[in-house]
């Protein structure tokens, strides 16, 4: 991968995990809007291109940086109109569009004919149930219902980690499989956070129980988690 595209990648995942935090939206609209984007959207919209010989739409073509932009903003409107209880309107959402970004004006139209376009590309096939931070979110459930260490294990460490695991297109392929990531997450943020004469917990045993995973993938898996996310710096 190229540099000036891994750096827009990183760009474009600041900018969504910024706009939902400036939108105090819940974490599972915003995993559920990276998902969207990054797992489904972009792999997507290249293969959809290809297919056609001439793009739909001006939003495709170019598809500049801004132009992106937008369809993150479009992933996070999805995913809370699916989580929140009390749905995104655009006129909400188009203000925090003027002012992040910062290349183009898009109007109140703009941003319904994007939603189109998305949903399109994706075939109209949102769902967001498996996606890791849900998975994750039950583990961390479970575990504190079984183990006492359980409090002292720092959920918002995980959350930190999924964050930067999306940074990096080599990283960002883990979310492929799902419950390998969220577990593999909860013994990483356990190894981090527990303070380590607290290990008393066989977290490995029960870890391969509820998931059906092997102790060897897992622990794989934290040992290349933790070596990037512990010395993640931009590409």
């Amino acid at each position: 991968m190229s540099t000036e595209i891994a750096h827009l990648r990183r760009r474009l995942v600041e900018f969504t995990i910024q706009c939902t935090t400036q939108l105090e939206l819940p974490p599972i609209v915003k995993y559920s809007a990276l998902s969207l984007f990054f797992d489904r959207f972009r792999p997507s919209v290249v293969r959809f291109l290809q297919k056609k010989k001439k793009a739909e739409h001006w939003l495709l073509q170019p598809l500049t940086e801004s132009n992106l932009q937008l369809f993150a903003l479009v992933s996070i409107w999805i995913s809370c109109k699916m989580h929140c209880s009390r749905g995104l309107s655009v006129q909400s959402l188009k203000p925090l569009g003027d002012k992040m970004i910062t290349e183009q004006l898009f109007t109140v139209r703009d941003f319904l004919e994007a939603e189109l376009v998305f949903l399109k590309v994706l075939k109209f096939e949102i769902g967001t149930l498996n996606i890791a931070y849900t998975l994750l979110d039950d583990l961390f459930i479970q575990f504190k219902e079984v183990a006492k260490v359980g409090e002292l294990l720092d959920f918002e460490a995980c959350m930190d980690m999924m964050d930067l695991l999306y940074m990096k297109e080599e990283t960002s392929v883990l979310y492929r499989s799902s419950t390998s990531l969220a577990a593999s997450i909860l013994v990483s943020s356990y190894i981090i956070t527990v303070p380590k004469q607290q290990w008393d917990f066989p977290i490995l045993p029960w870890v391969k129980m509820v998931t059906n995973k092997e102790e060897k993938e897992v622990v794989e898996l934290v040992g290349y988690i933790l070596s990037n996310v512990l010395y993640s710096h931009p590409s």
